[in-house]
């Protein structure tokens, strides 16, 4: 069974990862990201520009260079507020770029019925 593991600044994509309650959830934050993965998982992230908010993408992509992890990421899923354009999903989008992963899905705030 695939696991989730997610990085929530203000809570919104915590309550989104919350309410997928058929995986099991990981948080990651800068100061416990060294987490070892042994089983595929899919990588949940906030929006976050990288240049004003780089703590989010760089404790991602330090997570994802732990052991075997980047391996094991079945691809992102993007937390964000479409009212920021091009910036919707943006932490996602630069990591699925950054490290060849597909992006599997992106949505708003702490999603919807569909999204779960």
């Amino acid at each position: 069974m695939a696991k989730i593991v997610y990085y929530s600044q203000t809570g919104q994509t915590r309550k989104y990862v919350h309410k997928v309650k058929q995986y099991q959830a990981i948080e990651i934050t800068p100061s416990n990201f060294e987490i070892e993965m042994n089983e595929p998982f899919i990588l949940v992230m906030p929006s976050y520009e990288p240049n004003i908010h780089p703590i989010v993408t760089d404790t991602a992509a330090e997570f994802l260079e732990t052991k075997c992890n980047l391996t094991l990421c079945k691809g992102l899923f993007g937390v964000g507020n479409r009212n920021f354009a091009n910036l919707f999903c943006i932490t996602a989008k630069v990591l699925a770029k950054e490290y060849n992963l597909p992006l599997l899905h992106q949505l708003e705030f702490q999603g919807t019925a569909s999204d779960v």
